[in-house]
């Protein structure tokens, strides 16, 4: 079961991180216009390295949404921001929806 579409009221655009080369952090092409439900509220998380860091603001989306950590993300303010840590939520043969849980900074 997929979340429902119209729970997602914002558009958000993401630039999945490929990775470090020599001229820093490389991104694969923008996908634009992503569906998502974003709260720009302040918490603590873990990175993917177990650190404490303040995620300024979480986002929601579908479960085949592409963002691995590192990930550039255009929140719908215009304010462009990294993806912290990422969650896939699923819950197999039960009836609740499953999505992805984006902390960004």
């Amino acid at each position: 079961m997929k979340l429902p579409p119209w729970l997602l009221r914002h558009r958000i655009t993401v630039e999945p991180y490929l990775g470090d080369s020599a001229y820093g952090p490389t991104y694969g092409p923008p996908v634009a216009n992503v569906p998502a439900l974003v709260a720009e509220t302040i918490r603590t998380v873990r990175d993917r390295e177990g650190r404490q860091v303040t995620s300024t603001a979480q986002i929601i989306a579908g479960p085949d949404l592409d963002c691995p950590a590192e990930s550039r993300i255009t929140l719908p303010d215009g304010r462009t921001t990294k993806a912290i840590s990422v969650a896939h939520h699923t819950a197999p043969g039960l009836p609740v929806p499953q999505c992805t849980e984006v902390s960004a900074e």
